[in-house]
C-alpha cells in the first residue's frame, strides 16, 4: 500500500502546448510519470527582467512517485525552452487509494526499464 506522501503533483509551465505534449511523453517513455494534464491556455502575468510581461502559456500537471521528482526536473530543465522553468513539488495528503496506487505501479516500473 503506497503511502499519502509517496505521490506528488508537479506543476511545470511552459510555452506552448507542443513542447508540453514532448516532454510529457519522454517523461511517459521513461516511466518517469504516470499520467499528465494540460491546461492549454494560461494568461501569465508576471515581472520579469525588470518589465512586466504578459504572455499566453500552458500549465502542465504531472502525477508521480515522489522518489522521481530529481528526475523529472532534470528532464524538463534538458529539454525546456525557458531560461528559468516553473518545476514545483506539490505533495499529496489524501487522494482516492486506487488511484494512488495506479500511479505508484505505473512510475515503479521505470526501475525496471
Amino acid at each position: 500500500m503506497t503511502s499519502r506522501i509517496d505521490i506528488i503533483y508537479i506543476f511545470w509551465t511552459c510555452r506552448d502546448k507542443q513542447e508540453a505534449k514532448k516532454i510529457i511523453h519522454g517523461l511517459l517513455d521513461q516511466r518517469l510519470i504516470a499520467c499528465a494534464s494540460i491546461f492549454p491556455e494560461v494568461e501569465s502575468i508576471y515581472r520579469w527582467e525588470g518589465k512586466i510581461e504578459e504572455s499566453q502559456e500552458v500549465k502542465v500537471i504531472f502525477k508521480t512517485a515522489l522518489k522521481h521528482f530529481d528526475a523529472v526536473q532534470s528532464y524538463i530543465q534538458k529539454h525546456c525552452s525557458y531560461e528559468v522553468p516553473e518545476i514545483l513539488q506539490v505533495d499529496i495528503v489524501q487522494g482516492t487509494p486506487r488511484y494512488l496506487a495506479w500511479i505508484a505501479q505505473e512510475t515503479a516500473l521505470s526501475e525496471l526499464s
